[in-house]
C-alpha cells in the first residue's frame, strides 16, 4: 500500500515535508506520533491519529507510538487559551498505563520487521540536567525561530510561561533522540503540530551539521521528515469529538460501549461520509458501495451503522458491540427481558440515563404485597399517583415490568426478576421509570 496515496483518498494528509513521498517509497522507514498522558484515557480526538500509525504499519513501515511521560508534565500549549495545571507524577504514571493498553488495541507489536513499538520520553530526559539541555538543544535554536510558531504567537496577547515556550524544545528533542537511536525518520501528528515537528527536522539538521563541522547548514544532507493530517471538524466547521457529555473516550470506564457506539450512530449524513474515511479501515471500494445504499434508503442509516460497527468492535470488540446493539433495540422498544438481563449495570444505567428512578429500601422490598403496590404506595407514589391509577393503567394494558405486560395486579413480587440484583425497569405506556432496591 503507497501511504501517502491511501491518505490523500481518505481526506488524511494535511501537510508533508518535500521529500516525504520519496523517502516512504523508498524503504520501509521508521516514523512517530506523540501523545502527552493528560489524562487515563485517550479520546476520539486521538484516533485519527492513531489510525495515522495504523495505514503506516499497514503500508509496510514501523510506527513508533511515543508517551510523553516527560512532556506531559510541562504540557503543550498548541491551541490552548491558558496553561494547563500540572499532574502529579503518580497520575501521569497511571495515564501513561492507561494509554499503552490502548496503543496496543491497534497496533501490530509482534509482525516482523515493522513491528510496532512504544517508548517513553521520560526515559531519556531523566537523565538530561538542565545546563546540558541548554548546551545540547538550546543553542541550536533562536527565540526568534520559537516564535514564529503559531502555539507561542497565539498566546503573546494572553501570555505564555517559560514552561510552555520550551515545549517545543523537548518535543524537538524527541525527534532528535529517536532520530539517533531509533533510526525514525518521519513525525506525523495533528495539523496543529506542524510547528513542533518542524521544530524537530530543524533541531536534526542544525545538530547534525554541527557534528560536521559544517558551516553551511542548508548543504547539511539529512533524513527528517514531517507529515500532518488535518484536524476533524463537523460539517458545520465545530470541532468533532465531543458529545453533551464532554470528550468521547475510548476507555470504557469513562465513556461506556453503548454511549460510544450510540455517538457514531447519530453522526449527521453530511458528517457520516469523511468519519468512515477517517475512522474505519474499509477500502473505497467497501465505503463507495456503503455510501450508494445509505442514497437509496437514507432513513435506515446504513451509513452510520457502518461507521458505529467498524469503529466499536476495534475499540471494544465484537462482543461489547453486539451488547451496544441490543442496547439500542432497547432504546426503541424492540427489547425483551432477556435482553435486559445480558446488559451489564453500567450499560443498562447509560440506555436509561436521565429516566426518573425511585429507590425502595430492602427493608419496604421485602413487605410489599404485590405488583400494585409496588408501583404506588411502596414507591412514595413517584411512579403511579395512587393506587387507583396503577389500577387503571393495569387494566389498560399500559404497565410492565422489565418488558413483560403486567395486568395481575396481585402479582407477587417475588415474580419479578431484578435486574442486576437490584433495578426494575418500569414501562408506563411509551415512558420508563426505574425502580432501585438499596442493599
Amino acid at each position: 500500500m503507497n501511504f501517502i496515496k491511501e491518505l490523500r483518498w481518505r481526506g488524511m494528509l494535511q501537510d508533508a515535508m518535500p521529500g516525504t513521498e520519496e523517502q516512504l517509497n523508498k524503504e520501509m522507514t521508521a516514523g512517530y506520533i506523540g501523545f502527552d498522558p493528560t489524562a487515563k484515557s485517550l479520546h476520539i480526538g486521538n484516533l485519527a491519529t492513531i489510525m495515522l500509525l495504523k495505514h503506516f504499519q499497514l503500508a509496510g513501515h514501523k510506527p513508533f507510538a511515543l508517551v510523553g511521560g516527560a512532556t506531559g508534565m510541562v504540557g503543550d500549549p498548541s491551541g490552548k487559551a491558558a496553561e494547563r495545571q500540572f499532574l502529579s507524577e503518580e497520575i501521569l504514571r497511571e495515564n501513561q498505563d492507561g494509554i499503552r493498553k490502548q496503543l496496543a488495541k491497534f497496533l501490530d507489536f509482534d509482525c516482523g520487521e515493522n513491528s510496532a513499538e512504544i517508548v517513553n520520553n521520560y526515559d531519556w530526559f531523566k537523565e538530561i540536567g538542565f545546563l546540558e539541555f541548554l548546551r545540547e538543544v538550546g543553542k541550536y535554536l533562536t527565540v526568534n525561530y520559537m516564535m514564529s510558531k503559531d502555539s507561542v504567537k497565539n498566546r503573546l496577547t494572553t501570555g505564555i510561561s517559560f514552561t510552555e515556550f520550551s515545549y517545543q524544545l523537548l518535543q524537538g528533542y524527541d525527534f532528535y533522540w529517536l532520530y539517533k537511536n531509533k533510526n525514525v525518520r518521519l513525525q506525523m501528528g495533528g495539523s496543529d503540530q506542524w510547528g513542533n515537528i518542524t521544530t524537530g527536522t530543524e533541531l536534526i539538521r542544525r545538530k547534525e551539521a554541527a557534528m560536521i563541522g559544517e558551516s553551511d547548514e542548508e548543504n547539511v544532507t539529512y533524513q527528517a521528515y514531517a507529515l500532518t493530517t488535518p484536524l476533524v471538524t463537523k460539517s458545520d466547521g465545530t470541532k468533532f469529538g465531543k458529545s453533551e457529555s464532554g470528550n468521547v473516550w475510548l476507555d470504557p470506564d469513562f465513556t461506556s460501549p453503548y454511549q460510544f457506539y450510540q455517538f457514531w450512530l447519530n453522526q449527521t449524513d453530511a458528517d457520516t461520509p469523511r468519519l468512515l474515511r477517517v475512522f474505519t479501515l474499509l477500502s473505497k471500494t467497501e465505503i463507495e458501495a456503503i455510501e450508494s445504499q445509505h442514497a437509496e434508503a437514507p432513513h435506515l442509516r446504513l451509513a452510520q451503522k457502518a461507521l458505529a460497527k467498524d469503529v466499536t468492535i476495534r475499540v471494544h470488540g465484537e462482543d461489547q458491540y453486539d451488547l451496544a446493539v441490543k442496547a439500542s433495540e432497547i432504546l426503541f422498544g424492540k427489547g425483551t427481558l432477556e435482553t435486559l438481563q445480558s446488559l451489564d449495570e453500567k450499560t443498562f444505567t447509560s440506555i436509561f440515563d436521565g429516566v426518573p428512578q425511585t429507590e425502595v429500601s430492602q427493608e419496604a422490598w421485602s413487605s410489599c404485597p404485590n405488583v400494585l403496590d409496588l408501583i404506588s404506595t411502596v414507591t412514595n407514589n413517584e411512579v403511579y399517583a395512587s393506587k387507583g391509577e396503577a389500577r387503571r393503567a393495569m387494566q389498560g394494558n399500559a404497565v410492565s415490568i422489565n418488558k413483560v405486560k403486567i395486568t395481575d395486579e396481585k402479582l407477587p413480587i417475588s415474580e419479578l426478576t431484578l435486574l442486576q440484583g437490584k433495578y426494575l425497569l418500569v414501562g408506563k405506556g411509551k415512558k420508563n421509570h426505574i425502580v432501585k432496591i438499596l442493599n
